[in-house]
């Protein structure tokens, strides 16, 4: 069937979240939960770093994280490593270019940033500086959005490049939200290093052992609670306003209803009213 979305082809299945549970909002469920996954969640970091490591891979790393940190963001099951591990297959030729693209434009803009900071001076250094920083926060809310479109839409990789560049500016709000919390979570452990100077190498050493333990996981869920409703909002609701009738099952994998999910909700609320007995004293 030709579809919008270009995974989920899934024959196990999983509990997930009762659908009737009260829904929250911000950072109340983003920290509910991460907590609830804690301890998943440390298994997929020290695995994502490890595919990490050779820098070639990293792209893998990405996509497998981001599958899991998206249906956790949306209740949805995850299965852990082993969908880690099948998203990296289904998408594993994308993932590898990206991956060295971002390689590559993340060490030309190091280059530069070293070149403007030691060589440059004057009116030339902070121009400089400031378009490396600036090219920097673009590609790196890209990144926000460029997996999380590899793993769930048929995209060749340059639309999801062109995708991701626009939602720098549509979600703009949100995407600097993410962008200096997780800048923030970075500058604290660096900030507390310095402050106890005595402890260094302990302190560095802890600080490391957390961000290896914890980081990318707090970061990718994170990511999927700051973009998926913009993602929801101009990609996949426009989709199906016009084809109403694809890729349910799809949707339902994503934790998105249908026209006939709401009606059959209604439908239910009803008989629950028509069923309330009142005695009369």
């Amino acid at each position: 069937m030709a579809g919008l979305f270009g995974l989920f082809n899934y024959e196990k299945e999983g509990p997930g979240i009762d659908k009737n549970a009260p829904k929250k909002h911000g950072f109340i469920v983003f920290f509910e939960t991460f907590f609830r996954n804690f301890w998943k969640f440390i298994t997929i970091n020290l695995v994502y770093c490890l595919v990490s490591v050779p820098v070639i891979t990293n792209g893998f790393a990405n996509v497998g994280i981001t599958h899991v940190a998206r249906n956790t963001a949306r209740d949805k099951h995850s299965f852990g490593l082993s969908d880690f591990f099948d998203t990296i297959k289904k998408n594993k030729k994308q993932a590898l270019i990206a991956g060295i693209i971002n390689s590559v434009v993340y060490g030309l803009m190091a280059m530069n940033l070293g070149f403007y900071w030691f060589f440059a001076k004057g009116f030339m250094q902070s121009i400089g500086i400031g378009f490396v920083m600036a090219i920097f926060f673009i590609f790196t809310v890209m990144n926000y959005y460029l997996w999380t479109l590899i793993i769930t839409f048929d995209y060749k990789l340059k639309q999801a490049y062109m995708n991701s560049f626009r939602f720098v500016f549509i979600n703009l709000k949100y995407n600097l939200l993410c962008f200096f919390v997780n800048a923030l979570v970075l500058a604290a452990g660096i900030a507390i290093v310095f402050i106890f100077p005595k402890y260094f190498l302990f302190i560095l050493t802890i600080e490391f052992l957390l961000y290896i333990a914890i980081f990318p996981c707090f970061k990718a869920l994170l990511v999927q609670f700051c973009t998926f409703h913009s993602i929801k909002k101009y990609i996949i609701d426009p989709y199906y306003e016009e084809h109403p009738d694809e890729d349910i099952q799809k949707r339902h994998d994503l934790g998105l209803k249908t026209q006939a999910d709401i009606l059959a909700e209604q439908e239910v609320e009803e008989d629950d009213e028509d069923s309330v007995v009142i005695f009369d004293d």
